[in-house]
């Protein structure tokens, strides 16, 4: 496998790691991207554009990354919060009145971020054609009772979350996130990045679909309990039921689902487009003004729910918006921030080091979180920066 694009002096490892998830991992397309106090140190790409196909994937092709969505709209929430146009320790029927049905008078904006409000199923999934619909997400966890009392624990919001915040940010700006996203981030720092694709740039994605490959030796996949897989195989489970509230889920391939916004989901990005968004929320993008303020990167990155979620059933820790390092969603050092994207994309920052990272693939795992080839990428970054395990 040809491995294109270039690495800076001791970032070497990285390609070999990048190229080792070709050789042994199943890769079929991918692109990884790293930044360091405003400098490009990694910047590479190899296999196909398309996940069945033979075109190459060239500098520039974009993927949907799945999950790794909620991190970039978790920023939209944060700095409407950091120029004051929303609090987040306001009941979401504040913004939202027809929310507060069912007992959700008490649910706070910051519940939405740090996936506390009990709302990570539908009673009535919608269909595929109704979830590109802006108005009936919303409406549907208007109308959905908690599973849980809101606050009192966690579970991961794997499709409502978007709902949730999309519909917050409508509220106070009049936007929905992705026109939000594309007018106050993406366009001004010139990221390729984008929630609701543009008919422009639909020929520089390419297709993805499922790969098979070794079976990952961490994350949440490897447990001596029920895993998250036997969970999600029981159709009473919340598992089940949070990843069922589309069904079926959308042909990811589809223009009309590209073309729409699901800040849960959906957005679509380069790899360096997904690593100069984290390298701009803690100030690392060359030339570019710093997204975050300091109290808002300790917003992201302070525990806000951790232990046992309800809806993955292992362990994890989520700040407002993002989930944080630990062992289902292995990062840089302790204090890094990020998201990845089921099956394998993966996006984050370190303030510490000043590393920001962007991974996305065309071929999709089964993994939920701590995806083999990903981690590869970060254990090979760790390495170069000297830091330990």
């Amino acid at each position: 496998m040809d491995v294109h694009g270039t690495v800076a002096e001791g970032f070497e490892p990285v390609r070999d790691a990048f190229a080792r998830n070709f050789a042994t991992l199943g890769e079929r397309g991918a692109a990884v991207a790293v930044h360091r106090d405003g400098h490009r140190v990694v910047d590479l790409w190899a296999g196909t554009k398309d996940v069945d196909g033979t075109d190459p994937w060239e500098h520039g092709t974009a993927q949907v990354v799945r999950s790794a969505t909620k991190g970039v709209a978790a920023a939209v929430l944060l700095l409407l919060h950091q120029r004051g146009h929303l609090d987040l320790d306001a009941p979401v029927g504040h913004y939202w009145p027809e929310f507060k049905a069912q007992g959700k008078e008490r649910v706070l904006v910051r519940h939405v971020l740090n996936h506390r409000a009990g709302l990570p199923v539908l009673d009535h999934p919608l269909t595929p054609e109704q979830a590109l619909d802006p108005l009936r997400g919303p409406e549907a966890v208007a109308a959905q009772a908690p599973a849980w009392e809101p606050g009192t624990d966690h579970g991961y919001h794997a499709l409502t979350y978007g709902w949730l915040l999309d519909e917050l940010v409508r509220r106070v700006t009049g936007q929905g996130t992705g026109a939000w996203l594309a007018s106050q981030i993406a366009g001004p720092l010139g990221l390729d990045l984008w929630l609701g694709l543009p008919d422009a740039e639909a020929g520089r994605v390419g297709r993805v679909g499922r790969v098979e490959g070794p079976e990952p030796t961490g994350g949440l996949r490897a447990r001596p309990k029920r895993s998250v897989t036997e969970a999600y195989e029981d159709p009473a489970s919340l598992t089940r039921r949070a990843f069922a509230a589309i069904t079926p889920f959308p042909d990811q391939n589809d223009p009309a689902y590209r073309a729409a916004a699901l800040p849960a989901t959906n957005a679509i990005a380069t790899a360096d487009g997904l690593a100069r968004f984290y390298a701009a929320l803690i100030g690392d993008t060359a030339g570019a003004s710093r997204l975050f303020t300091q109290e808002t990167v300790r917003l992201a990155r302070a525990e806000e729910s951790a232990g046992r979620d309800r809806v993955l059933v292992v362990g994890t820790r989520f700040g407002l918006g993002y989930m944080l390092h630990g062992s289902a969603s292995p990062f840089l050092t302790p204090v890094s921030f990020g998201h990845p994207g089921r099956g394998g994309a993966l996006g984050f920052a370190d303030p510490d080091s000043g590393i920001a990272f962007g991974y996305v693939t065309n071929g999709f795992r089964k993994t939920v979180t701590a995806d083999p080839r990903a981690q590869g990428l970060v254990r090979a970054v760790r390495g170069a920066l000297g830091l330990q395990t």
